[in-house]
């Protein structure tokens, strides 16, 4: 041993571990886009794409108040315009190589260098533009841009051989989005390639972000009971150890779905949702114009209400406000519908949230699509099953650096103060009742310890919604004496 002579200092790692929380209400959206308006459109297909910004979300996947034929656009709308969250997953599975047709040849007039098409989702590498025998040479003769309505623009250039045209006959593609069906949604995994799509990239939020997915949505495509009960099985086993929930709409158009609220618990029932992992919502909304399937406006909700809760998922999304101006059906003319707090109350207890007017539209509901078949408080509330999903994910998350490490008392005793210690901080804050966790020596025998295996037992208490509350009034005789100078 060396000869030491003076001060030094020795440092031992610390003993407890500072959690890694996952963004709790991150939304992975899954829909349609108008690709032709991306700064890549033939590069944001099945892929993940996170957006921080409105700007950012229509440079990924293109923009379009179309809500009708690009349903991401809600979402985008609704996370950025109408409630100013971010970030936010996009998966678009519109395919301008597959999802597309050809349009035939129009003449358009040129004013001032420029002709200005009628029509949408046309894809500017595919434009034919003659002047008269002549056809023009994009970039060389011509440039294309889109204006605020999704019109394709062409520019003469002054110096291309169409300078002068006083007309210009254009023809080519356009992205179909009426070709999208739910087995887009759905996607798969080909063997032979490797390639995912759809519902199967839910796998690569994290590898790609770094970040758990926190609900997934597919507005409008969630409506079918095929893609609902492959979202909720999305919702567990991510990666092999995550777990999130997610949010679906209930179908309200005119011939399969619910029309009035005394329809909902039929049509919920022939949808197969029944796991805890779902959010079912009923009906659309419409802000002005603008008509959202709920599904993107709920889940906005929810990511913002945990954003204003210091990331932290205890609170219910219910009872909350938000500018709707109106429900409505999912018919060809949206037909409006009132729902009244009676009403409300007994779409509820089917498991399903609607909204109600209570002098500006509220949210209402907080019960999982489990309900009313459990009344296991952790999965039947829906702010309680996100709360041990978002705490499961941030304890695999902090707690993957201790992996491999020694199976000794230091190990032990450092997830356990560190757990603790974090669960105590959330008790004070009044995020939850009671958060606890123990190394039970029964329930880790030599053999497991000798395999590897290591097993703390955890309690959580958060709180439930106070639903239902009640004030009892009485007449007091006793009172009206008193003041009548009759109890003396």
């Amino acid at each position: 041993m060396a000869y030491e002579h003076g001060v030094r200092i020795l440092e031992n790692p610390t003993s407890l571990v500072a959690p890694i929380l996952g963004t709790a209400g991150l939304q992975v959206i899954f829909g349609t886009a108008p690709v032709n308006l991306a700064e890549n459109p033939y590069e944001c297909t099945n892929k993940p794409m996170i957006a921080y910004s409105f700007a950012e979300a229509s440079a990924a996947v293109g923009y379009s108040d179309d809500f009708k034929n690009y349903t991401l656009c809600q979402s985008i709308d609704a996370s950025f315009r109408v409630f100013n969250i971010a970030p936010i997953i996009l998966i678009n599975v519109l395919d301008p190589k597959k999802h597309k047709k050809d349009f035939e040849a129009k003449t358009y007039p040129v004013i001032d260098s420029q002709a200005t098409m009628d029509i949408t989702g046309v894809l500017a590498d595919k434009l034919k533009v003659e002047n008269g025998e002549d056809v023009l040479i994009q970039d060389v003769d011509y440039i294309t841009t889109f204006d605020d309505y999704g019109y394709a623009v062409i520019t003469l250039l002054s110096t291309g051989s169409g300078a002068s045209a006083i007309e210009l006959k254009i023809s080519g593609v356009q992205i179909a989005p009426e070709m999208v069906n739910e087995t887009d949604i759905i996607g798969g995994y080909n063997v032979s390639t490797g390639e995912e799509k759809g519902l199967e990239l839910v796998r690569q939020v994290h590898p790609l972000f770094g970040m758990t997915p926190g609900i997934i949505v597919a507005p409008g495509y969630s409506k079918s009971p095929s893609v609902a009960a492959v979202i909720a099985a999305k919702c567990l086993n991510i990666n092999g150890v995550f777990t999130c929930e997610a949010v679906v709409d209930l179908d309200s158009s005119p011939t399969t779905g619910a029309t009035k609220y005394s329809d909902v618990k039929t049509v919920k029932e022939k949808s197969g949702l029944v796991s805890p992992h779902l959010a079912p919502v009923w009906p659309m909304a419409r802000i002005g114009d603008k008509v959202y399937y709920y599904s993107a406006l709920f889940a906005a909700m929810i990511a913002f209400t945990d954003a204003q809760n210091d990331d932290v998922p205890n609170l219910s999304a219910s009872n909350k406000t938000m500018p709707v101006t109106g429900l409505c059906l999912d018919d060809e003319s949206h037909s409006e519908i009132v729902v009244d707090q009676q009403q409300a109350n007994l779409v509820n207890s089917f498991g399903v949230t609607t909204a109600i007017n209570w002098n500006g539209f509220r949210t209402w509901g907080n019960n999982s699509a489990v309900y009313p078949s459990s009344t296991d408080p952790k999965d039947r509330w829906f702010c309680c099953r996100r709360f041990f999903s978002w705490w499961g994910n941030s304890f695999i998350l902090t707690y993957f650096q201790k992996v491999d490490d020694p199976a000794d008392y230091r190990l032990i005793e450092s997830i356990c103060d560190a757990e603790n210690i974090r669960g105590n901080s959330y008790v004070a804050q009044g995020k939850c009742a009671g958060a606890r966790i123990k190394y039970i020596q029964d329930e880790n025998p030599v053999t497991d310890v000798i395999n590897g295996k290591v097993q703390f037992h955890q309690y959580l208490a958060p709180y439930p919604p106070a639903e239902d509350i009640l004030n009892v009034l009485e007449f007091d005789p006793d009172m009206l004496m008193s003041a009548l100078g009759g109890g003396e």
